[in-house]
């Protein structure tokens, strides 16, 4: 008989005995599968009360928010990502088996929440059957009840509540239906563990299942069963507890694949029971679903792909048309602002406060109306359907560029912001396939990128319309992006020669009925993304501008005196207007300065692309972020001439090169532009590539690449076309 390893006792409580980091609030969980309504739940249960962060350790999109209950108690909600099984394929899927196994965790919820949809409740019941072997308080929320009712499905509530020993509650968690009823229940039902078993160890794994139960400590066989199935993926066991699992499987012969095969086939058997006894369908004989009939359009391998470019070609002409009247608004208010405080004090706060601050600040807020649009027109794609629809379509044009079809959700969202968008690709099973997206995602133009495209374009193209209907500088923006976006799947073609990765992968994916979009959902969508914007982005664009400012108006010695006394004598030799004569004397003091005398040092490497020291300052800068760099271009330039030259654009068109003629001509600004189309300009965005791919490799390898390719690509059009 061969003994059972033993190693250290892990310090694991069960869940009587865990630590909580609040007593007086509950903690909930929202789980369910993808498409079965968790987020408009969540976003139903908490509205405003939300806020965005990462699971500890991961960088997972991790949503929580407070939820008001029946009477007047509260509950402290966490989404959880979807899943259709407690055995992950996804390392999104893996922080729910992270939480759920961990009862130590300080994010283990005292109960949860499981959406099913009501129109395909046996898939649903997989999921909700593992969660009650688990033995975790809970509660069915049986959305999408109108799509059931639609398809002639009728279900037994009361009997269900039977079979499943937990409380169901119907509902449309898009319209709001049944909510009240689900806050109630929840209120009064926060620890009441489901009473039904759907499947339990049995036969000679028992022997493996309560040695690890007893060495554990856990609360049930089937708990630990898991430990014995995923113990290589459990970021919360140590080393040691690892190697005693791997031993004692070895021991026992344990086949884990054959072992989760025989668990599913024996839930689905008890679930078709259950449905037998709870599920009538009154109607058999349909006629196609209206999906069906739509899909056949919007997938269409012709007619899909122009649906899609028109979908995006009617973005950028609102990001530019629709938001132009709030933009100029903002825009001259922050300039009338500037203008009063200049007129009616002075002094180095005053120039600080509206050189400084308040310029900085207007390049964050000029451009809220462009950003809202954007994430206003991907709520709506994601709340229709639409979204999983251009997932489908776009996989056959990604895999000839080692790409999947699950590649075109980050490449997407990269659109918005490429943090989270990397943080997306967790949903790829193939490392391979993961492993590309990661690496050629910043280069879609981000959110950020907005602002940058926004000033240069308007600067060189004519507000005009092209055939009477199609604003030019809407189709210069949709140039950009399709720019970035075909580098992006020729990068990825040439780093699938490099990997030369042999490995496999599939697309599946389960499309979700077409939907009128939740408005509140989208409000709340737009709101948070805005919110992040101003919060997160302008914290650092207002920071450097200060910065800026103290750089740019100060310098080493007395240069400064010694240039504008210069300055002075040639003015009165030549008896220039005081006007230019002030002009000059802001010039010569900017050049002077401390970020004028750096600015001057790294000249000579980019004066081949066209820019000028001023031009590369903005350029360092906004490697905190790409956003920075309208933000400096105006701290820079009301620095060095009159703050009344107004707006940021007027700023840069009154710019004149040594010739005294317009600096940023249309091949100067289309050279910026490319740079900033393929610049890696984004701290943030090399911080979640090192901590998704655990190597300094891929982050160094993108900075490298990305630089090159923009000064390689500035380069080519400077010197061709000047």
């Amino acid at each position: 008989m061969q003994e059972t390893p033993t190693a250290p006792r892990p310090t694991t409580l069960p869940p009587s005995n865990r630590p909580a980091a609040d007593p007086h609030l509950p903690r909930l969980a929202l789980i369910g599968n993808p498409n079965s309504g968790k987020t408009s739940l969540f976003n139903q249960l908490t509205g405003l009360n939300q806020k965005v962060g990462n699971f500890p350790g991961v960088t997972v999109d991790r949503k929580t928010g407070i939820a008001q209950l029946g009477g007047q108690r509260r509950a402290e909600i966490i989404d959880l990502p979807g899943t259709y099984s407690l055995y992950p394929k996804s390392l999104d899927e893996q922080v729910i088996a992270d939480l759920l196994y961990n009862p130590d965790s300080a994010d283990y919820p005292d109960f949860v929440v499981v959406t099913v949809d009501a129109s395909n409740l046996r898939r649903s019941l997989l999921l909700f059957s593992q969660l009650a072997d688990l033995g975790l308080p809970a509660i069915l929320a049986l959305n999408m009840t109108d799509v059931a009712a639609e398809r002639g499905i009728q279900i037994d509530l009361p009997a269900l509540e039977r079979e499943l020993g937990v409380p169901v509650v119907p509902m449309n968690a898009r319209k709001g239906v049944g909510v009240a009823a689900l806050r109630i229940v929840m209120a009064e039902r926060l620890a009441a563990p489901p009473a039904l078993r759907f499947w339990e160890p049995q036969g000679e794994v028992l022997t493996l299942v309560r040695a690890i139960r007893t060495h554990f400590d856990l609360h049930s066989d089937y708990l630990a069963l898991h430990y014995a199935h995923q113990f290589r993926q459990l970021h919360f066991l140590s080393e040691a507890d690892r190697a005693y699992l791997q031993q004692l499987t070895e021991q026992q012969g344990f086949q884990s694949t054959a072992r989760q095969a025989e668990e599913t086939i024996a839930r689905y058997a008890r679930i078709n029971e259950l449905l037998l006894e709870v599920v009538t369908v009154t109607r058999t004989e349909q006629r196609e679903p209206a999906s069906n009939r739509i899909d056949k359009v919007l997938t269409h391998r012709v007619f899909g792909y122009l649906i899609f470019l028109g979908i995006l070609f009617l973005l950028f002409q609102a990001i530019f048309a629709w938001a132009q009247y709030p933009m100029d608004l903002i825009d001259q208010g922050i300039a009338s602002l500037n203008e009063l405080l200049q007129r009616n004090f002075s002094g180095p706060l005053v120039r600080l406060l509206t050189e400084g601050v308040i310029a900085g600040l207007g390049g964050v807020l000029i451009f809220i109306p462009q950003i809202a649009l954007l994430f206003a027109f991907l709520a709506v794609l994601e709340e229709t359907g639409y979204m999983a629809r251009v997932t489908f379509l776009m996989d056959k044009l990604m895999r000839p560029f080692g790409l999947s079809g699950k590649s075109v959700v980050p490449l997407i969202s990269g659109l918005a912001c490429a943090v989270p968008a990397i943080m997306g690709a967790r949903t790829i099973e193939s490392w391979k396939d993961r492993m590309l997206t990661i690496f050629v995602t910043p280069l879609m133009s981000c959110s950020a990128r907005i602002p940058v495209y926004t000033v240069l374009v308007a600067l060189v193209v004519p507000d005009e319309a092209w055939l009477g209907i199609f604003n030019m500088r809407g189709l210069v923006l949709m140039g950009l992006y399709l720019l970035g976006l075909v580098s992006a799947l020729v990068s990825a073609f040439a780093l699938k020669k490099i990997l030369k990765a042999r490995e496999r992968s599939y697309f599946i994916m389960e499309f979700p009925v077409y939907r009128w979009p939740r408005w509140k959902n989208v409000g709340l969508t737009i709101i948070e993304k805005v919110k992040a914007f101003i919060f997160q982005a302008g914290k650092v664009i207002v920071a450097i501008s200060v910065l800026l400012w103290v750089l740019a108006s100060y310098g080493p010695g007395n240069r400064q005196d010694e240039a504008e006394k210069q300055v002075q004598q040639q003015a009165a030799a030549q008896r220039w207007p005081a006007a230019e004569t002030e002009r000059q004397v802001a010039s010569a003091r900017l050049e002077t300065s401390y970020a004028g005398t750096f600015g001057h040092v790294i000249e000579p490497v980019i004066r081949p692309l066209g820019f000028d020291w001023k031009v590369g300052i903005a350029l360092l800068t906004s490697f905190a972020a790409r956003e920075v760099f309208v933000g400096t271009m105006s701290t820079i330039y009301s620095v060095g001439q009159d703050a009344d030259l107004g707006t940021v654009q007027q700023k840069l068109a009154n710019e004149k090169d040594l010739n005294g003629q317009p600096f940023f001509t249309p091949v100067r600004a289309l050279s910026l532009l490319v740079f900033y189309v393929f610049a890696m300009q984004c701290m943030s965005t090399l911080a979640v590539t090192y901590r998704e791919t655990k190597s300094w490799r891929w982050p160094l390898g993108q900075l490298v690449y990305m630089t090159g390719l923009a000064y390689a690509a500035s380069l080519l059009v400077w010197q061709v076309f000047s």
